[in-house]
């Protein structure tokens, strides 16, 4: 049997250039961060049953793999050569459809289990570059290139991706620590499809968004953080413009943090709902007065790894 943990993530900057529609032309740089909040994975082969179980949010039990429904199980398995005899099982920490790059850590997750129990170890480019192989060139996720990438590497990481989509990662040189204890997440209460927001979402904006990546790299460089948490209001302020990124309760929830001492913040991930992340120098007056459930988290640094073999 095979268990593998992968982290979920918050993106800092850059969000939205790691889209092919926007990197292809321009290149891209982003910044992205893995938390302590996890996918796991339990993969084990079931020699008395020729069949595939699969167990996420549902269960599926099939004789043949073209009938298996999640995308991400079918076509990693026909990546990988397995067609029966074989159980997957998934457990996450966070609910699905929140921003945090749950379907990236999924996709990451199993392939690293197929093919550690193929007898491989894989290096982490090529768990982020198989998943993302798999979920943007076969099942045609529109997808970008953040999820896979922070959720094989984890820590907190800047991505640069270039026009013929190589991508390039490097630690962010900052004091993590401190950047950590200026942020604060808490959860909306709202759920959303994250291939339903990109698809309608435009590249209206990225210039400024890109700019605002490069700036935000400088100032977290500096350690100038509170220079950082007002790129985040402006980066929101931008994004917004994309797309159906947010509603009036959650722009009023915006609002309420600011006015609780929140230099700035944003919607974590597409958009739409999920968790509001806010960069203050006053977390416990914030925590203690948003009419919202926070939720603690502290950096991964390890991506992801089998944590039983």
């Amino acid at each position: 049997m095979i268990l593998t943990r992968t982290p979920l993530r918050i993106s800092l900057a850059g969000g939205g250039t790691d889209l092919p529609e926007w990197y292809l032309k321009n290149g891209s740089m982003f910044i992205s961060g893995a938390i302590n909040k996890y996918i796991y994975i339990t993969l084990h082969k079931s020699e008395f049953h020729p069949v595939i179980r699969a167990r996420y949010s549902i269960m599926e039990e099939v004789d043949h793999l073209d009938k298996i429904q999640n995308g991400i199980i079918r076509e990693t398995f026909r990546f990988y050569g397995i067609t029966n005899s074989i159980e997957i099982t998934s457990h996450a920490e966070i609910p699905d459809k929140t921003g945090l790059g749950s379907s990236g850590s999924f996709g990451v997750g199993v392939v690293h289990a197929v093919a550690e129990l193929r007898g491989e170890k894989p290096h982490k480019k090529e768990l982020a570059g198989v998943s993302t192989y798999i979920q943007s060139d076969i099942l045609k996720f529109p997808i970008g290139q953040q999820d896979q990438w922070i959720a094989a590497y984890g820590g907190v990481n800047v991505f640069e991706v270039n026009k013929k989509g190589k991508v390039k990662t490097e630690p962010l040189k900052t004091n993590l620590q401190e950047l950590e204890s200026k942020l604060v997440m808490f959860y909306t209460g709202f759920k959303r499809d994250t291939n339903e927001i990109l698809s309608q979402s435009s590249t209206e904006g990225l210039d400024r968004i890109q700019e605002l990546a490069w700036q935000a790299k400088e100032a977290l460089e500096k350690k100038d953080f509170d220079q950082y948490g007002r790129l985040l209001n402006e980066h929101w302020q931008f994004k917004k413009k994309r797309g159906p990124m947010t509603n009036s309760q959650i722009d009023e929830y915006y609002e309420m943090g600011l006015d609780l001492g929140a230099l700035g913040g944003k919607l974590v991930g597409a958009g739409g709902g999920g968790f509001l992340l806010f960069y203050t120098n006053d977390r416990e007056n914030l925590i203690k007065n948003m009419p919202l459930q926070y939720q603690d988290f502290k950096w991964d640094m390890e991506g992801s790894k089998v944590i039983y073999d």
